[in-house]
């Protein structure tokens, strides 16, 4: 039995996974509000409190934040993780640390093919090839899948921290915009992310020079005001929504397009939360000219398989299967 974890700032997600037909099955799942505890220890014993188990073979955690010699501070939430300490709290003989897209990136493999939605290509992964995955959520996740022949090596990285570049008038506009809210750096992150699509909003609907809706500023008051600006967008109901949303499609198209090249991908996994819920959006046409706007390389980037993510527990999946899979190096 593996006990598997995908820990955020904002929550944690616990299961056990058991070997049935060779694949590895979920027998328990629980959600737990991060902040509400004090170590991932304390979280282990709630869980177990409800789904009681006697021994593990392995655990295995995505975390939100970059882990060095087995050990791990996750940057949103006071924790300070020890594979050591874990595996003696635990009682079990291994326990594995790895970067929450680290072990989202893994999780890909183990999706079934239903579990895409193809915007270029055949739905689905391929059987070998290098992957590029770009995860925009409450951040800009970004990793690299390394086919050698016989498994995948994950890669991470900090991608979505590097400079953003625009590829045309509207989007230098909006660098020089974003430049002066943020007062310095402009990453990609500051864009592909929830907050992002409410920065870009906010460019937008200054660009207008018309004033905000009432129905949308109730909205967007009401509950989370990227959403809001989403789903109007989504609905035809405003003109700036839908332009910012175009935007952000554009933008992730280029930065898909750039981290396949970087790594000459043969396919591009979009995953994180923001890309399955704004489908249309990607669907129509905006984030294929970001991706083909490559130059000399616009005819390579056609040959990609495109992929989006539906499954939102690939972390899961993947840390689970890090610790017994062949398909993984470790």
């Amino acid at each position: 039995m593996i006990l598997a974890g995908d820990i955020g700032g904002t929550k944690t997600v616990l299961a056990l996974f058991e070997p049935r037909a060779g694949a590895l099955v979920a027998t328990a799942e629980a959600t737990f509000k991060s902040a509400d505890f004090a170590t991932l220890k304390d979280v282990v014993v709630a869980f177990r409190a409800t789904h009681p188990f006697e021994r593990l073979d392995g655990a295995c955690f995505g975390v939100a934040g970059p882990v060095h010699d087995g050990k791990a501070k996750l940057t949103n939430l006071p924790w300070v993780l020890d594979e050591a300490q874990l595996a003696r709290d635990l009682g079990t003989p291994k326990v594995a640390l790895l970067n929450d897209l680290t072990a989202a990136a893994y999780g890909m493999l183990f999706l079934a093919p239903e579990e895409f939605h193809a915007l270029q290509g055949e739905r689905g992964l391929p059987k070998q090839g290098t992957i590029a995955v770009v995860a925009p959520g409450t951040g800009l996740g970004e990793a690299i899948l390394y086919f050698d022949g016989q498994r995948y090596h994950a890669l991470p990285s900090e991608g979505g921290h590097t400079d953003f570049a625009p590829i045309d008038d509207t989007q230098i506009d909006l660098l020089r915009h974003l430049r002066k809210a943020v007062d310095g750096h402009v990453s990609y992150e500051r864009i592909l992310s929830g907050a992002g699509i409410g920065a870009v909003y906010d460019f937008c609907r200054l660009e207008s020079k018309t004033p905000e809706p009432a129905w949308l500023t109730t909205e967007r008051t009401a509950g989370d005001p990227n959403a809001a600006i989403t789903q109007a967008a989504l609905a035809h109901k405003d003109p700036v929504c839908e332009k910012a949303l175009d935007i952000f499609a554009t933008v992730l198209g280029a930065e898909a397009g750039n981290l396949a090249l970087k790594c000459l991908a043969s396919t591009v996994i979009l995953g994180g939360g923001i890309p399955p819920k704004i489908l249309p959006a990607l669907q129509a046409g905006a984030f294929s000219l970001g991706l083909g706007d490559k130059g000399r390389f616009t005819g390579w980037t056609e040959s990609l398989s495109v992929q989006v993510a539906l499954n939102p527990r690939a972390p899961l999946l993947g840390a689970a299967n890090y610790l017994s899979s062949d398909r993984i190096h470790r």
